[in-house]
């Protein structure tokens, strides 16, 4: 397999008349030094999938056990919760060994980020739902990857599921018995492997994908998500001058860590600090994103969704926020209407609220009401739709996007 033909960038959508962006010209080149394995090697993630999963979850789907397995799987939703006696034998099998946290996870530090991702939880939710869901839509395997798959079809079930992670990823006690996070990463990781077996049947997905070789969701991938999500919000943070303790800092990384762990991702590619998540993100993410008619259709469904809950706000001023939290560039490539009167009140008013919120400022920002409806509403928006995989189950697809 020719890795650079896998990690080849994608060309702007010719459906929307924009110059294509210019393959790398060399192959992945970062060190796993900067991992927490803490060797020195060059792989290529995105010649990476999991051996342990995927010839699991193919012989599964062959033999049509799936159906029954999700069955099962909905009374299976703690992470103290034990494996239903429904389970496939190799199925019980697999999960007996994968279904709990890395020897190197610390709990010390995963009560630590539970305490950070209270603390900081607005912020959160916002810059996970409007930044890094809406990011999703313009990182081009991504997008075209749930658009062809099953949950592209129904995007508002897609986003409850995409909510259940997140939100179980963020509860107090996301680690413990009582939680919910590592069943809810093992589901998708069976899913992930599901996704990777029908796909490439798909002819409408082989008809966009950029190499006829690719089979998706590779450990590249998933790294690609984490920077749209964990990179991404740290950077937003830090950049609107929240205060974060060193301590802090580490443990909402070590979350990371452990998460992208549990999700087959290997340690070599993990990052080891925040400083080699951002060196790896402007490395592999930034150079990657792009429009694709795919993500902007998706876009727009996930904006209509958020846009029919009362947010105290108007669509151009979520487009607005959207621009604001991404780039003007991701806007246009989405064709985000402009609001220019919402766009200047955002530009003055969030940085005074954030300043306002952290008791940095005595001064009560123009907008305060807008700005503290519009968290609040998002904020009741991800925890309504995500409370626990109870609601919104985790199922493994037995198909792609219906009529393809």
């Amino acid at each position: 397999m020719e890795n650079l033909n896998r990690r080849r960038v994608l060309t702007l959508g010719a459906a929307l008349g924009l110059t294509g962006v210019a393959a790398p010209s060399t192959a992945w080149a970062w060190s796993s030094a900067g991992s927490i394995a803490g060797t020195d090697a060059v792989t290529d993630p995105w010649g990476v999938w999991d051996d342990a999963t995927d010839p699991l979850v193919a012989a599964l789907l062959d033999r049509g056990a799936i159906p029954g397995v999700n069955a099962a799987m909905e009374t299976w939703v703690r992470n103290g919760d034990p494996l239903p006696a429904a389970f496939p034998a190799d199925l019980t099998t697999y999960l007996q060994r994968v279904n709990r946290l890395p020897a190197w996870a610390d709990q010390a530090m995963l009560g630590r980020a539970a305490r950070f991702n209270e603390r900081m939880g607005m912020y959160l939710f916002l810059l996970y739902g409007l930044g890094s869901g809406i990011m999703s839509t313009v990182i081009p395997r991504e997008a075209r990857n749930v658009y062809w798959s099953e949950g592209g079809s129904d995007m508002k079930a897609r986003a409850a599921k995409t909510f259940t992670y997140g939100y179980d990823l963020s509860a107090a006690d996301a680690f413990q018995p009582s939680g919910h996070f590592i069943v809810t990463s093992n589901k998708t990781r069976l899913t992930h492997a599901a996704v990777r077996h029908l796909l490439p049947r798909s002819a409408p997905w082989r008809a966009v994908t950029d190499d006829q070789d690719f089979i998706p969701i590779s450990n590249g991938d998933i790294l690609i998500t984490f920077h749209s999500l964990g990179t991404y919000v740290y950077g937003k943070l830090k950049s609107w001058g929240i205060r974060m303790s060193a301590t802090e800092e580490a443990a909402y990384l070590h979350q990371w860590q452990v998460a992208l762990h549990l999700l087959g991702v290997r340690d070599e590619f993990i990052p080891a600090s925040w400083a080699a998540a951002q060196q790896q993100s402007a490395y592999a993410l930034t150079p990657l994103l792009a429009p694709t008619p795919e993500g902007v259709d998706l876009a727009e469904i996930l904006l209509g969704l958020t846009a029919r809950i009362d947010l105290g706000v108007t669509r151009g001023f979520l487009n607005e926020f959207v621009r604001y939290v991404l780039s003007d560039r991701i806007g246009d490539w989405l064709g985000l209407r402009r609001d220019l009167a919402a766009r200047t009140l955002i530009e003055v008013g969030w940085p005074a609220y954030v300043l306002f919120r952290e008791g940095l400022s005595p001064i009560v920002p123009e907008g305060f009401s807008t700005f503290d409806r519009f968290v609040r509403a998002l904020a009741m928006l991800f925890l309504s739709n995500g409370t626990s995989a109870t609601y919104t189950p985790i199922t493994i697809p037995t198909a792609n996007r219906p009529g393809t």
